[in-house]
């Protein structure tokens, strides 16, 4: 049996993941995090992007998209408090794809500064969920 952590991806609405992992990766704030079992305590921003939690035991890798959010690391618990946190599968790959057009559209029709940086955040959102679509279909 593998070394295990506690792992728990919860957002505003709902807890999405509660259970035992080999590892995770979480989109930080400066790249991409790798997390194992006892690893030092940790707090860290998250931005746009997949969690990918590894299952004990077996070759499944469970996705969650987050808009965000923040990370903590404890030595055998890693606790995900997300913006907001979909299950890959649930991902909607036509509305991310229009969210991902409508954003683009409203980069280049601004009308201030705060709009393009609405847009530019809704934009790096979309791409995340269509990476993590894709992410997921490799894995399928």
């Amino acid at each position: 049996m593998s070394m295990t952590m506690q792992i728990e991806i919860v957002s505003a609405e709902s807890t999405l993941f509660t259970g035992m992992a080999e590892y995770v990766i979480v989109p930080g704030e400066m790249g991409e995090l790798g997390i194992y079992p006892r690893h030092t305590q940790l707090l860290s921003r998250l931005k746009a992007g997949s969690v990918r939690v590894k299952l004990p035991d077996t070759d499944v890798e469970e996705l969650i998209y987050v808009s965000g959010g923040m990370l903590e690391v404890q030595p055998h618990v890693v606790i995900v408090l997300a913006d907001t946190a979909i299950r890959g599968h649930d991902l909607d790959e036509a509305k991310a794809l229009e969210a991902k057009r409508r954003a683009e559209e409203a980069m280049k029709n601004r009308a201030s500064a705060f709009d393009y940086a609405q847009a530019q955040a809704e934009l790096a959102q979309a791409i995340a969920q269509i990476a993590t679509i894709q992410r997921l279909r490799k894995l399928h």
